[in-house]
């Protein structure tokens, strides 16, 4: 699923004054709505493991890669072209995934 942060974003000015970089919380946003988009609303998530390996800037694209690892456990890579930009898993509440299967 492809996404862009627009430079306008609410996040921005405070994460940095004069070299805004979106933060890790927005892309961890749109990881989340990643799995939604492809398995309908979930709840009780949590992140086990998350990697920041390098920074995205507003107005670049990034896109969310998702890999099933059961009913209720993806693993996700962030990417900008190449360049992979986070990495983890994401859990959510096992019976909001039967419910939404």
């Amino acid at each position: 699923m492809p996404f862009a942060i627009p430079s306008d974003h609410p996040c921005l000015p405070g994460h940095f004054p004069g070299r805004p970089l979106v933060p890790g919380v927005v892309l961890l946003e749109q990881v989340i709505a990643a799995v939604e988009a492809a398995h309908g609303p979930l709840s009780g998530w949590r992140l086990p493991q998350v990697k920041f390996l390098l920074p995205l800037l507003p107005e670049q694209t990034a896109q969310v890669e998702l890999e099933t690892l059961g009913a209720a456990r993806w693993r996700f890579r962030v990417r900008r072209g190449d360049d992979l930009l986070a990495s983890g898993e994401v859990v959510a509440d096992p019976s909001a995934a039967e419910a939404s299967a």
